[in-house]
């Protein structure tokens, strides 16, 4: 654990639950602009890995995969993995066990909530040593999900994610990791309201 200097006051916005770029003192948006393109070095690797597992997903499944996860908002840290997502009828939950687990191409993380009345099944495997999480939504909460991306990828501005960016890392670097667990997900809770939005503690050093 470190604690990293910054002029933030970090628990007022966490308790925002949003980066105001407006609110960074300019030298400290300086330094989380050079954090933000120091982490876009790593955009050309895991755009092929993400492509790979793609490509593994709809062999499996039959399903195209979406990037739901943080790089696909230009989000992430270094250390992130990648979470793709598809949209699968719940009737067919079984099969894609089959698929996934007892074909050996994928460990099951389990059944959690989306929304308030329903769940996606979640599975992990591994592309090129980066983890891959693999959400089996419902058709309908995975036309929810693309609507939001595409409305993250269209509003949020450069600024807004480098300010989250930074946030997002002095969390992390703090051993704050249970707001850093919450943070990760104040960028879909904003767009999307209608999903229950729960962080996962397990994920939360990822």
């Amino acid at each position: 654990m470190t604690n990293p200097h910054t002029e933030l006051d970090l628990s007022a916005i966490t308790a925002k639950k949003w980066a105001d770029p407006a609110d960074f003192p300019a030298d400290e948006f300086q330094r989380a602009t050079a954090f933000y393109e120091a982490m876009r070095a790593h955009d050309d690797h895991l755009l092929k890995v993400r492509a790979e597992a793609s490509d593994l997903i709809k062999q499996w499944t039959g399903r195209v995969p979406r990037d739901v996860g943080s790089f696909g908002t230009r989000l992430n840290l270094e250390t992130s993995d990648l979470d793709l997502g598809i949209g699968f009828p719940v009737d067919q939950r079984d099969e894609l066990m089959h698929a996934l687990v007892d074909e050996g191409r994928a460990t099951f993380l389990g059944e959690r909530k989306t929304s308030f009345s329903t769940t996606r099944v979640v599975f992990s495997f591994h592309v090129a040593g980066i983890e891959i999480d693999l959400s089996a939504l419902t058709e309908e909460d995975f036309a929810v999900a693309c609507r939001m991306l595409d409305q993250i990828d269209a509003e949020m501005t450069r600024p807004e994610r480098i300010a989250h960016t930074w946030v997002k890392h002095l969390l992390r670097e703090s051993g704050r990791l249970e707001e850093y667990a919450a943070w990760k997900l104040v960028t879909y809770a904003r767009y999307c309201p209608e999903f229950n939005w729960v962080p996962i503690p397990e994920k939360a050093d990822s």
